[in-house]
Order: C-alpha cells, then sequence, then structure tokens
C-alpha cells in the first residue's frame, strides 16, 4: 500500500504544472454534484418521515438522484471535453437528464400534494440537489444564455407545479430562491472551470511556442553570422574559378593568368576556413557571464523565471568555456525536456574548484534530458579534460539538478592529453595530407 502511494505521488510530480492544474479542476467538478445531492435530497426523509407513501417517494426520489449523479460524472467528463473543443456535444446526456428531472419534479411536486409535510421547504432542498447537477452538465453543451434562460423556464415551471400541489407563496418564494440560487451556481462554476483550463491550455501552447522561437532565433543568429563571414568569399571564389576556367580555355598563353587566379582562390579558401572556425571557436567558447546572461534572456522569454546567483568567478578562460558550455546546454534541456516554472543557476568559487548548478522544477520522468543524447555525454567529456565532473540527476519531486564541478585552476589533468580537434574528420585528414605533403616538399628540398 505505501509503494502504491508512492508511485502515485511520483507520477503526480512527473506530470507538467498544466497536467496537474486540468486534473485537480476535473477531480473538483466531479465531487461538486454529490455535494449539492447530499445537501438537498435526503432533506425529505425528515419531513415525510410521519407517512408511509411520503417515505416511498423520498426514497425512490433519492434512488433516481443518486442514478443520476452517478451518470453526471461521466457526463461532466464528456461536456468539459465538448467544451474545449475535443469531442462533439453529448446530446444523449440532455435527452437522459431531461427525462430523469421531469420525473423527479413529478415525484416531489406528488410529496407536496399528497404528504403533510413538517418542513415546508424540503421540497425546494430536494429540487436543488436535483437541478444542481445537471445545470452543470447542461450549461457546458450549451452558449450560457440559453442555458440560464432554459433553467430560469424551468425553475418557474416546477414553481407553477408547486402552487397548483397546495404550496403557499411564502414557501413558493424560499422554493425559487434556493432552486434558482443551485441551479445558476452550478451552471457557471463548470463553465469557469472550462474556460480557466482552456485559458491554461493556450498559456502551454503559448510557452512551448516561445521555446522553440527562442532556439530558432539563437540558429537564425549563427546561421546569419556564418553567412556574413562567407558570402562574400564564396562568392569571389565562384567569379575568380569561373574567369579561371575561361582563361584556361584560351590557350596556353593565358594559362600564366589562370594560374594566378586559383592561387587566389586557394587563399580566399584558406582566409574562409580560418574564419569560419574564429567564429565557431567564439560560438564554442564564449565566456562563462556571457553564457549566464543568454540562459536567463532565452530562459525568460521563454515564460521561466531564470535567477542567477554567485555569477561573478574569476577563472582561466578554458574553466569559462567549459562552464559556459555547461550553463548553454542546461538551458537547452529546460527548454526542450522540461515544463519548468522556474529555473536557478548557482555559481561558487571556493577550494579550489569551480561549482555550477542548474536546476529546475519541470523535470518529466525519472531522469530529466534523456541520457541516450550527446549532450549530457559530451559536456562530462569536456568536463574530464579539465579534471570536472558533471553529475545529473532527478529528485523524485519534479525537480531536475546538473552539477558541474570543475578545477578553479588552467593545468592539464594527470590523465594528459589536449582538447580534442573539433574540426570535422574530412578537415583533419586533408590538414593531415596537407601536412604530409609539406614534410616531403622539405625532404625533395
Amino acid at each position: 500500500m505505501i509503494g502504491w502511494a508512492r508511485d502515485k505521488r511520483r507520477g503526480w510530480y512527473r506530470r507538467s504544472s498544466h497536467d496537474q492544474v486540468e486534473t485537480t479542476t476535473r477531480w473538483m467538478l466531479n465531487v461538486t454534484p454529490w455535494a449539492f445531492y447530499v445537501g438537498g435530497t435526503p432533506q425529505l426523509f425528515p419531513a415525510t418521515q410521519h407517512s408511509s407513501t411520503g417515505t416511498a417517494l423520498a426514497w425512490t426520489i433519492a434512488a433516481i438522484g443518486l442514478a443520476q449523479c452517478l451518470l453526471v460524472g461521466r457526463a461532466l467528463r464528456e461536456s468539459l471535453d465538448c467544451y474545449l473543443g475535443d469531442t462533439e456535444p453529448p446530446r444523449r446526456w440532455v435527452v437522459l437528464f431531461a427525462v430523469t428531472t421531469l420525473t423527479l419534479t413529478a415525484l416531489v411536486t406528488a410529496v407536496v400534494a399528497t404528504v403533510p409535510l413538517d418542513d415546508v421547504q424540503a421540497p425546494g432542498m430536494t429540487m436543488f440537489g436535483v437541478l444542481a447537477p445537471i445545470s452543470g452538465v447542461y450549461g457546458l453543451t450549451v452558449p450560457w444564455r440559453r442555458a440560464v434562460q432554459v433553467m430560469g423556464a424551468y425553475v418557474v415551471l416546477v414553481l407553477v407545479a408547486f402552487a397548483v400541489a397546495g404550496m403557499g407563496t411564502g414557501d413558493l418564494i424560499g422554493s425559487a430562491f434556493v432552486m434558482l440560487l443551485g441551479s445558476l451556481v452550478n451552471l457557471f462554476t463548470p463553465r469557469s472551470s472550462a474556460w480557466y483550463i482552456s485559458v491554461m491550455r493556450e498559456l502551454a501552447d503559448a510557452r512551448e511556442a516561445r521555446s522553440r522561437l527562442a532556439v530558432a532565433e539563437e540558429r537564425l543568429r549563427f546561421g546569419r553570422d556564418l553567412h556574413d563571414v562567407m558570402g562574400r568569399n564564396l562568392s569571389v571564389i565562384a567569379l575568380k574559378s569561373e574567369l579561371a576556367v575561361q582563361l584556361a580555355r584560351r590557350g596556353p598563353e593565358a594559362a600564366e593568368k589562370a594560374v594566378e587566379q586559383m592561387n587566389e582562390v586557394q587563399r580566399l579558401a584558406r582566409e574562409s576556413q580560418t574564419e569560419v572556425r574564429e567564429v565557431v571557436r567564439g560560438y564554442r567558447e564564449a565566456g562563462l557571464d556571457t553564457e549566464l546572461t543568454g540562459a536567463r534572456g532565452v530562459l525568460r522569454a521563454a515564460g521561466v523565471d531564470c535567477r542567477i546567483e554567485g555569477a561573478d568567478v574569476d577563472v582561466p578562460p578554458r574553466v569559462q568555456s567549459a562552464l559556459g558550455w555547461v550553463v548553454r546546454e542546461a538551458a537547452t534541456n529546460v527548454l526542450r525536456h522540461a515544463d519548468a516554472m522556474r529555473c536557478t543557476v548557482r555559481v561558487r568559487h571556493g577550494a579550489g574548484t569551480v561549482v555550477v548548478e542548474v536546476e529546475n522544477d519541470g523535470a518529466r520522468g525519472d531522469a530529466g534530458p534523456p541520457e541516450g543524447g550527446s549532450g549530457l555525454p559530451g559536456l562530462r567529456e569536456r568536463l574530464a579534460a579539465l579534471g570536472g565532473t558533471l553529475t545529473a540527476g532527478h529528485d523524485g519531486n519534479g525537480t531536475f539538478r546538473l552539477r558541474a564541478e570543475v578545477p578553479a585552476d588552467d593545468t592539464e589533468p594527470a590523465t594528459g592529453g589536449s582538447e580534442p580537434d573539433e574540426r570535422p574528420g574530412a578537415e583533419r585528414r586533408a590538414g593531415g595530407e596537407a601536412s604530409k605533403r609539406d614534410a616531403g616538399d622539405g625532404r625533395a628540398a
């Protein structure tokens, strides 16, 4: 039993905040009809206890009302889905509840007409328990103006039936107040709750869209930087290559000029390669302060309250770059794999180490971002090159915490080795072949 309760609790915390709000609201709506039923229908029993006919009618009314409440739970669920646009209007429920309500009204009117009541307000309270549950279902399936008009007209019809059955004017006024109050309250309560769920869904969709836009904007910025660097050079390379081809076709006399153009193309290609490396290196090796500012801006743009604690640290550039990568990857994981409302980044410097801890309250599943991807393993490799460590985990309460610890000095770890060459494989091979050719040329010389 304890294990089952723990599993349920963990499952609850794994849900998004929107799912938690919607589930809670639906449960409250399911409980409301029972509250009205228990508060209204049993009032008829003490009022008819001196009459066997009245007692039989009271039990019949209670049984039909109980069956109606049992059906209202499912009807409310379908009506709420209808209001939110997920399903078609559940017309069968409206017809069924119309039949049960007319039947209950006839039985209560029979009680008023045939049984001397100890409490003359008991019929009104009974109708309060009858009308309130179904008014919520009806109010979710039709426009609210129509629902108010229909429920008001039905209350008037019930009052006319009670008057014909012999109820006095004062008792009619009291019954009218009770029935109108119960009907209107339960008419607007489900509609307000449904509207609240609808707004929450729109906010969740908007937040997800803003997260996607924030990531897309960062990609566009990087693409724009590459375009600014490469656009002009590639255009010149294309023109000079075309010119070299035309010169080569003119014959041996123009061959020397073609060679000059191709040498220029080679020079431009090498310059472009150098500039692209500088852009990528600047993107990859941004400082910790820059990444903290960027993460806060991106997360706040996505609707996450991001707070930075203790960002002022003085560490070597390589350590700054590695920790900047940690902050960037953590912010990306919050956008892609979490449903967070708050994110806190803590930076601490002491005892020869620098610690960066990123914590968010919207983790999904058992471990937050998937370990099968390249993000967290790549961070561990990058930090290991500096003698650092990375831990990440889910605490079971919807919080995901990522912690990176790196030595504050710039000394290579005991295992040695330099940072891995981040150039593409083809580029590394080309560089290696060029080095071999250069070496060969040197030997030949």
